[in-house]
């Protein structure tokens, strides 16, 4: 048990050293300074037990939270009205669990999908999760689902 805080750390230093785009010079910003403003304007939420779901969907107590913008791999077999991207759903899941780990899990809901899902901009401590899926190459950015380009610009992405 002692040497937990210890991997934490290193795994947080991991994350930095390997993704310095995704990870600001300065601390996370107090949640008070975070809003977007979608009509009625939203707030930063802490999910203090995040449970990963698949490569795309977290869940923080009764709420189910979608990743905003990206697309993982199905766990199970893909809609027949959908198009799914390619790839490991078992990889895509582990990679964002092991995301997670790099702070505490905060989210900002910018809709609602069909599902009820709360659509969020997602982060583990300064970490964008949805950053993170990309460059691990374990979701695919789809920019019809990019409401304000969020994650675009978060993610520093061209497109």
């Amino acid at each position: 048990m002692a040497a937990e805080p210890a991997m934490r750390f290193l795994t947080k230093f991991a994350l930095a050293m390997a993704f310095p785009a995704f990870v600001p010079a300065e601390p996370f910003p107090p949640l008070a300074t975070l809003t977007y403003t979608a009509g009625a304007a939203s707030a930063w939420n802490v999910c203090p037990s995040p449970v990963v779901v698949d490569g795309d969907t977290i869940r923080c107590g009764a709420e189910r939270v979608r990743l905003l913008g990206i697309d993982a791999p199905e766990l199970h077999r893909c809609p027949r009205f959908r198009q799914c991207v390619s790839g490991d759903p078992v990889a895509s899941k582990l990679s964002l669990r092991q995301a997670i780990s790099a702070g505490p899990v905060r989210y900002m809901t910018v809709k609602r999908d069909r599902y009820g899902r709360a659509v969020a901009v997602v982060n583990a401590g300064a970490l964008n999760l949805s950053c993170w899926q990309m460059s691990q190459r374990r979701a695919e950015y789809i920019a019809k689902w990019d409401d304000g380009r969020l994650v675009a610009k978060s993610c520093h992405l061209s497109r």
